[in-house]
């Protein structure tokens, strides 16, 4: 049986790719942007019901990946990814799931030899490796769970 992990690039508009237990890979890009008349906790209620969702749909996760952000262009990204991470990790803690957050440059290094590589080399990456992102977001969660992947889907202490 295989290991089902779910790999993250925390945003308002975030990228996830996930593992099942059969083995295929299955992932996308998110939109958790404010809706009209809407409280600013509510993205956040919403990411959470949505990875429940995921949780079902894989009949369980055994290891969730995300991105980890050092710096950011702004202050409103830097707010809105700590909102994610912050409700991310508990909602981990609340379901026994073990989670770890992989720097970037580990991860564009991974996917295209380069720690700092761009937007479409990431994108370029995933095709190399038969995967159709649906847009840069998607790309980098492909490659961090491609990262997770060759770890041998486990935890790293």
């Amino acid at each position: 049986m295989t290991t089902t992990i779910l790999a993250l690039d925390l945003g308002t508009q975030l990228g996830w790719a996930v593992s099942a237990r059969d083995g295929l890979i299955s992932g996308g890009s998110e939109s958790f942007k404010p809706q009209r008349f809407e409280g600013g906790g509510m993205r956040y209620l919403r990411f959470k019901r949505w990875l429940t969702d995921i949780k079902q749909c894989a009949d369980g996760l055994d290891w969730v990946v995300f991105e980890e952000v050092r710096k950011h262009a702004g202050v409103d990204a830097a707010h809105a990814y700590g909102g994610f991470m912050a409700h991310l990790t508990a909602w981990c803690e609340h379901h026994q799931i073990p989670y770890q957050g992989v720097p970037v440059g580990t991860i564009k290094k991974h996917a295209t030899g380069k720690g700092n590589a761009g937007k479409a080399e990431m994108i370029a990456a995933a095709k190399a490796r038969g995967h159709d992102p649906v847009d840069d977001n998607h790309a980098d969660a492909l490659a961090l769970l491609d990262w997770a992947m060759a770890q041998g889907g486990v935890a790293c202490a």
